[in-house]
């Protein structure tokens, strides 16, 4: 039992790489207006970040630090504090959008107004950030999540013919009516959400809060190798339920209680139901997540004593950073910004940050210092040149794509 739920800090980072309340509806979004011609994005970013997250995690069981504690070390104060700026930014906008997802998922379930939950939401995360133990935190919330297999059951229900998902799948370019500048705008969106930069940053740092060390390799690779595919394939059916039901009908995606239609339909109120708790479930675990990335990520910067299992007279700093973080997404949401919007331009910002840090990344898993013989293998680093030129790519396509098509629209 303890090896099985061993395996849930992979179900958690997956929940906040693919799984967010900005993904839900996005992969819905892009199911209703593109069918399953972008398809092919996921399992790309699946790939990429099982790639890079293996190489976090061997880099956080073999030395005992999580990677971006090396990287200003390893790469000096500049370098460090560019990945940090950049990243912090983006994650505190992903974390203000999940609190606005939980709020969400709290409306559809009660019909009162998100803004009112709000407040409730951003005390809830700190008090789970408080006071709950990490290991009962990403058990409780990577196993909730999976009620979105619900999803894969909808799409089943609803009957598709496979063999035209097939196709639609591997033709690769626009529906009639749709342009290259915004299917590709759409590419991008889906491929930075698959490969989050704050979900390595939590998963590096959630291996030290479960005190990994060279013995648990190969836990650390189940986490990844079993985790993230899962979230991936969780989010294709998003996109298949979506891209069936709702494309034929010219139905668009731009709120949550949009992309629980195939479920209602194949499955009713019972299927609601479980939808709307895996919603909350992964919006939660999301921002959980994002909200202690970026305490991390700042307090592995400055070197201050971190984690949640010091006791926070022990770690002041980072536990007041966690407050402040979250009083600041809290007060973003109540500004009445759409949160559905905030975490779709998170994510295409994230993939212009891409970059900064998966690069630190490739750099720190070929040090001999740090790794010893455990350094990446020579087929791993092919593939891992090959995707950060391809990160190279996309951060150079991302905001000219975001201003040519004004955000997809």
């Amino acid at each position: 039992m303890n090896k099985l739920t061993s395996f849930t800090l992979g179900f958690l980072t997956a929940i906040g790489g693919f799984l967010d309340i900005g993904d839900i509806v996005a992969n819905s979004l892009v199911g209703a207006r593109f069918g399953m011609s972008l398809a092919w994005v996921i399992p790309v970013g699946v790939i990429g970040v099982c790639l890079f997250s293996e190489m976090a995690g061997r880099v956080t069981a073999v030395s005992g630090r999580p990677v971006f504690d090396l990287v200003r070390e390893r790469l000096g104060a500049r370098a460090g504090l560019a990945n940090l700026l950049a990243s912090s930014a983006i994650t505190l906008l992903v974390f203000a959008a999940e609190i606005g997802g939980v709020a969400l998922a709290l409306e559809l379930a009660s019909s009162v107004h998100y803004l009112l939950w709000v407040p409730v939401v951003g005390f809830l995360v700190w008090a789970v950030i408080w006071r709950l133990p990490f290991e009962r935190m990403e058990r409780t919330y990577g196993l909730l999540g999976l009620a979105m297999v619900v999803f894969a059951v909808a799409l089943w229900r609803l009957g598709p013919d496979w063999s035209a998902l097939w196709h639609d799948a591997l033709s690769p370019a626009p529906p009639s009516g749709e342009d290259w500048p915004t299917w590709w705008y759409y590419a991008i969106a889906v491929f930075g959400a698959a490969m989050s930069p704050y979900a390595v940053v939590f998963f590096s740092s959630g291996g030290v809060e479960e005190r990994w060390s060279a013995r648990d390799l190969t836990l650390q690779r189940l986490n990844v190798f079993f985790g993230f595919p899962l979230g991936g394939l969780l989010a294709l059916s998003l996109m298949a339920g979506a891209a069936v039901l709702l494309h034929p009908a010219g139905i668009q995606v731009d709120h949550l209680s949009q992309a629980t239609l195939p479920v209602v339909v194949s499955l009713g109120k019972v299927g609601l139901v479980i939808a709307i708790v895996g919603f909350f479930a992964c919006t939660f675990g999301a921002a959980l997540e994002a909200g202690l990335a970026t305490g991390y990520g700042v307090a592995q910067y400055f070197g201050w004593s971190w984690g949640k299992s010091v006791r926070p007279v022990q770690a002041a700093r980072f536990h007041t950073l966690l407050l402040a973080t979250v009083l600041a997404g809290t007060a973003i949401v109540l500004t009445t910004l759409d949160p559905v919007k905030v975490t779709e331009y998170a994510i295409v910002l994230s993939a212009a940050a891409l970059p900064l840090t998966y690069l630190p990344i490739f750099i720190v898993a070929n040090d001999r210092g740090y790794l010893g013989d455990r350094v990446n293998s020579r087929f791993t680093n092919i593939v891992a040149t090959v995707y950060l030129f391809l990160v190279l790519l996309v951060a150079a396509a991302t905001l000219p794509l975001m201003l040519w098509t004004k955000a997809g629209q």
